[in-house]
C-alpha cells in the first residue's frame, strides 16, 4: 500500500477468520434497540457474521459467543417446530419471512421474538447475505398477529435492506472477481455508519412519519465516533457542523461519503508524520443544498493519482454515492495535504 492518502483499496485477501468484525470498532456504534443480525449463506451452515449491541443485550450472549454460529442456537425445548420450519422454508427459497418465535437468553430465560428475515441481493440478483431484524414482544403485543403489529419492524427492515443493498451493489460494481469475504470486510464500517443514522431516526422506539433527520446531529456524532476509533496521538481534529434538516436518503449517502473520507484521512494522510490536522466542515448552501469539506495537512494525494478510483472499493462507493446524489466532488491540493469538497444540490433526485 502506497504511503499516501488514498481511498481504501480493500484489496488484500481476507481469510474466513477475518470476516468477523473487530469488537473494538463497535465501542461507539450499534446501540439501536431493534436487534440486527447478518448471516452469510456462502459459509457452511449460514453462520452469523454480524450482530449489533441490541442483539447482545437482548440475548445475554457476548459477541464472541455468537459470531460463527447458526441462529438456531437461540432455540430451545418449547420453540415451536412450525416457526422453525417456516424460517427454513423461506430462507432456502431466498424469500422474506416474518415469524414469532420463542427464543432463549443465555440465562435460560425464554422470550417471544418477532423476527423478519430477508435476503440481501446484489445488483445481479444474487443473494449475498441474510438480514434479520427482530424485536422482543411485550405481553400486549403477543395477542396481535404479525400483520397488525409489524409496521414499525417492517419499516426498519425496509430501511436497512435498502441501505445494505445499495452498499453491496457499489462494492461489487465493476468487480466481478470480488469475493463474498472481501465484500463483507468492506461492509463493516459502512454498517456502523448506518447504525448511527438509525439511532438518529429513532426507529428503535417509535415510528416516525417525518422524512427528514437533523443532519447536524448525525454528522457530529459520526465524526466524533470515527475520530475516537481512527484517531491517533499527534493528530488534531477540527469539526464545524452547521444544523440542517435533510431527507433521510440524502443523509444516508452524505454520511457514508463522510465516513469514507474521514477514515481514509486518518489511515493514510499521516504516514511517517508525528503530527497532523484533520478538518471536517458541513454547511447549508444558500440555495438549500449541502457542502461537505474534509481536509488534512498530511502527505497529500499524488498529482498523478486518479482519485477516487473505480478500481478500489472505497472509490466505487464514493463515486456511486456522489452520482446518486447528483452532486459534485472537487479534489484540491494545498501546500500540505489535500482537501475534498462535496456539493449536494437541493432536491437531489437520488438516482440509483
Amino acid at each position: 500500500m502506497a504511503d499516501t492518502f488514498h481511498p481504501s483499496a480493500d484489496s488484500d485477501l481476507v481469510t474466513e477468520e477475518e470476516l468477523f468484525f473487530d469488537d473494538r470498532a463497535f465501542d461507539g456504534f450499534a446501540r439501536a434497540e431493534v436487534s440486527m443480525v447478518l448471516t452469510n449463506p456462502h459459509l457452511e451452515d449460514n453462520p452469523i457474521v454480524y450482530v449489533n449491541q441490541a442483539f447482545t443485550r437482548t440475548t445475554g450472549y457476548p459477541r464472541s459467543a455468537i459470531i460463527g454460529r447458526n441462529c438456531r442456537f437461540l432455540q430451545g425445548e418449547d420453540t415451536e417446530k412450525a416457526s422453525v420450519d417456516a424460517l427454513r422454508k423461506h430462507i432456502q427459497a431466498d424469500e422474506t419471512v416474518a415469524v414469532d418465535i420463542l427464543n432463549y437468553r443465555a440465562s435460560g430465560e425464554p422470550f417471544m421474538n418477532r423476527l423478519v428475515v430477508s435476503p440481501i441481493i446484489d445488483s445481479k440478483g444474487r443473494v449475498q447475505y441474510f438480514m434479520g431484524i427482530q424485536k422482543v414482544l411485550r405481553k400486549g403485543e403477543r395477542t396481535a398477529g404479525p400483520d397488525t403489529v409489524n409496521e414499525q419492524l417492517m419499516e426498519v427492515q425496509n430501511r436497512v435492506h435498502a441501505d445494505l443493498s445499495m452498499i453491496i451493489s457499489m462494492i461489487r460494481q465493476q468487480s466481478a472477481a470480488t469475493s463474498v469475504p472481501e465484500d463483507f470486510a468492506a461492509l463493516s464500517r459502512r454498517i456502523e455508519t448506518l447504525q448511527l443514522l438509525y439511532e438518529e431516526m429513532k426507529l428503535s422506539d417509535t415510528q416516525s412519519t417525518r422524512g427528514t433527520i437533523p443532519m447536524g446531529s448525525f454528522m457530529s456524532r459520526l465524526a466524533c465516533a470515527i475520530c475516537h476509533i481512527e484517531g491517533r496521538s499527534g493528530v488534531r481534529v477540527s469539526i464545524h457542523i452547521e444544523p440542517a434538516e435533510v431527507p433521510i436518503e440524502v443523509a444516508t449517502r452524505v454520511g457514508l461519503v463522510a465516513s469514507e473520507l474521514l477514515t481514509n484521512a486518518f489511515q493514510h494522510a499521516f504516514d511517517r508524520l508525528d503530527n497532523g490536522l484533520v478538518e471536517i466542515r458541513m454547511s447549508q448552501l444558500s440555495a438549500g443544498g449541502l457542502r461537505l469539506i474534509v481536509s488534512d495537512d498530511g502527505t497529500g494525494i499524488p498529482r498523478n493519482m486518479q482519485w477516487p478510483s473505480d478500481k478500489t472499493v472505497g472509490g466505487r462507493i464514493i463515486n456511486g454515492l456522489i452520482e446518486g446524489l447528483e452532486g459534485t466532488l472537487h479534489l484540491g491540493r494545498g501546500a500540505a495535504g489535500s482537501f475534498i469538497t462535496i456539493d449536494v444540490p437541493a432536491g437531489a433526485s437520488l438516482s440509483e
